[in-house]
């Protein structure tokens, strides 16, 4: 038996089911499907019941994707996700958190602080946090104009939000936002973390006015009988892992050691901000060739890269941009690379 959880993929789409009823996953109506191997069925109900149930899998391959709500997101936080799932060309989302960091104002110096910093971000980024009235208030800041929209981004539909609201919010939203398939893997995973570090900093706020004896601040959401539990144990343990704490021995963990292809992964999308990257390392391919010895690693790669850095600039300079950019990786056993270089619109074009 597996367990299946059912939830609802959008507002018009609510899946749900009635732990009473009899069923298997053949007799659910099929309404659609997401990614890969992910399905969605319905029920005719009048109100979505949200339970867990245990029935036997249609197969392996058949999984049920789990959405939190858009119902369930903050007010604001919802205004974004419609907007965006309105928009279905990436280089609109992308112009549009732009926008986003063009109109939000810059953090003071005094908070760009360690404590502030969100780790495993390409770029610098912070986040600063404080309570009035009982909701929470973020500010931040970045040295990269996308990941500084990313982030105000969060700022505007996380502000104002009660520390209940804002630590029960699950990741989920960011697959609604469309944004994974315009943000290359690292910068997913480094908006994933500013979330994390601001619902870190909102149980904090919370546990702190509860400590000085605010009694406005405690929400029966978030207290349990014997004290504060918000997040669940995996959740926690996920918030350490990300400051890069290791329970084990209470120290901080060592870094692995990067690849080439994670160090001109880390180069590129430092420096050009792009939409699309994708690195692909075809040494074996190269292999006893004359140039490279037998022992070589890591010699060829193809590198295709969207960016709107690109804007303006031929093909030839932006190859030399690149080439540039990664002279060190050059000139310590990189022998060649196959380059696609694109704006947005050219993308979008193709």
């Amino acid at each position: 038996m597996n367990s299946i959880y059912l939830k609802t993929m959008a507002i018009s789409h609510i899946v749900a089911v009635l732990p009473t009823v009899p069923m298997s996953v053949h007799s659910l109506s099929r309404i659609g499907s997401f990614g890969r191997g992910a399905i969605f069925y319905s029920l005719p109900l009048r109100k979505p019941i949200f339970r867990k149930l245990s029935i036997p899998a249609a197969s392996p391959a058949h999984r049920i994707l789990c959405l939190q709500a858009v119902e369930e997101l903050p007010p604001k936080l919802q205004n974004i996700v419609k907007l965006f799932g309105a928009v279905s060309e990436p280089r609109s989302k992308y112009e549009q958190l732009l926008h986003y960091g063009k109109n939000m104002n810059p953090l003071a110096k005094e908070f760009q602080t360690t404590e502030n910093k969100v780790e495993g971000c390409v770029s610098q980024v912070w986040v600063r946090a404080f309570m009035d009235d009982n909701k929470v208030y973020y500010e931040a800041d970045s040295d990269s104009a996308l990941t500084k929209g990313l982030a105000a981004l969060l700022v505007e539909g996380l502000s104002g939000c009660s520390p209940a609201e804002i630590l029960r919010l699950t990741p989920d939203f960011i697959q609604m936002l469309g944004l994974r398939q315009s943000l290359t893997a690292s910068r997913n995973s480094g908006f994933l973390n500013m979330l994390k570090l601001m619902q870190k900093k909102a149980l904090k706020l919370y546990m702190e006015a509860e400590s000085a004896g605010d009694s406005n601040v405690v929400d029966p959401q978030i207290q349990e009988a014997n004290g504060v539990h918000v997040l669940p144990p995996k959740e926690e343990t996920e918030l350490r892992h990300v400051d890069g704490f290791d329970e084990k021995d209470n120290s901080f963990a060592v870094s692995p050691v990067l690849t080439r292809a994670d160090r001109i992964r880390q180069r590129l999308e430092t420096e050009l901000e792009p939409m699309v990257l994708e690195i692909d390392d075809i040494s074996h391919q190269h292999a006893g060739h004359a140039a490279v010895p037998d022992q070589a690693r890591e010699t060829h790669f193809n590198v295709k890269i969207v960016s709107s850095k690109f804007e303006g600039r031929s093909l030839v300079k932006r190859h030399r941009l690149i080439y540039e950019l990664l002279q060190e990786e050059l000139q310590s056993g990189l022998h060649a690379l196959s380059i696609i270089a694109k704006t947005p619109a050219e993308m979008e074009s193709t």
